[in-house]
């Protein structure tokens, strides 16, 4: 009986044990088998893995390619026009055993935080260096300079074991300060080109308005002096039929232009002559026959 009380507890203990000394490392993870702070034992591959228990203990680290963003900071290119970059990289856990000793017990904070430190004085480095200008690096040819960034900084991760695979530029503006007086000279210069262009419509406009004015003299012009020419020729015919028709019949001629003389003269409400019944006006007045007298 007291053989088989004491079975019960021993069982449970051995199981407790065999369990405390199982553990399992995920196709995700890298483990390390510690012991008294020393490593002891890598597991890479995934799969079931035995510990002593009580005395070693696993630590295990992410083995996925991991993202960080770094912190905003300020650089100055070679035309000391300065930007606000913002950059983020991706890396993995490349040697676990160096991200251990390098990191110790800071794990993955404490590893991005040196990681970001390198990462910043990298990309200080690349684009403040000569030849690389603020145009540069806001165009389509940063690539290179990103690849650059990437490479440097990996040769310097791999003293804390780990694998800088790619970093990207996410946003590389002009600070605060520089904005607007960036602004207001991007809006002085297209004031400027918008007064230029005013100023050439409106010289255009004055060459227009010219040459329409000069086309409208010039056609007045010949019109009037078509007129004239039209209005002499008119008269000169006008003469012409008057002298045909006075040298025709004089006597005609003579009452026909004595008629139009008594309309011209005896036109209106008011109209008021002084002249003498004697006189040449009245001549066809007095005869009967519509003649002037025959003097005596």
């Amino acid at each position: 009986m007291k053989r088989g009380f004491y079975f019960i507890p021993i069982a449970i203990v051995l199981v407790a044990l065999f369990l405390a000394s199982i553990f399992i490392v995920d196709e995700r993870e890298k483990a390390l088998v510690m012991q008294f702070g020393q490593i002891r034992r890598v597991k890479e591959d995934p799969g079931l893995a035995f510990k002593i228990p009580l005395i070693q203990e696993v630590v295990k680290y992410d083995a996925r390619i991991l993202a960080l963003d770094t912190d905003t900071i300020e650089v100055t290119p070679s035309d000391d026009r300065r930007l606000v970059v913002d950059a983020f990289a991706r890396y993995r856990i490349a040697d676990v055993v160096q991200f251990r000793q390098a990191v110790g017990v800071g794990g993955l904070p404490a590893a991005e935080n040196r990681l970001s430190s390198i990462l910043n004085a990298q990309i200080r480095e690349v684009l403040g260096a000569d030849q690389v200008t603020s145009d540069t690096i806001l165009s389509s040819d940063r690539r290179e300079l990103m690849n650059r960034i990437r490479d440097q900084s990996r040769a310097e991760a791999l003293a804390l074991g780990l694998d800088v695979v790619d970093v990207r530029l996410k946003q590389t503006n002009l600070p605060e300060q520089n904005l607007n007086a960036t602004f207001e000279r991007m809006r002085a210069e297209r004031e400027r080109e918008a007064a230029d262009e005013i100023a050439r419509g409106n010289e255009a406009a004055q060459r227009v308005r010219a040459q329409a004015d000069r086309t409208a003299v010039e056609l007045v012009s010949e019109a009037r002096k078509e007129a004239e020419i039209a209005r002499g020729e008119a008269d000169a015919r006008r003469a012409g039929i008057f002298a045909e028709a006075y040298g025709a019949d004089e006597q005609f001629f003579e009452f026909f232009r004595s008629l139009n003389a008594y309309e011209n003269a005896l036109q209106g409400e008011n109209s008021s002559l002084v002249i003498s019944p004697d006189g040449e006006f009245f001549d066809y007045f007095k005869s009967a026959q519509g003649r002037p007298a025959a003097a005596e």
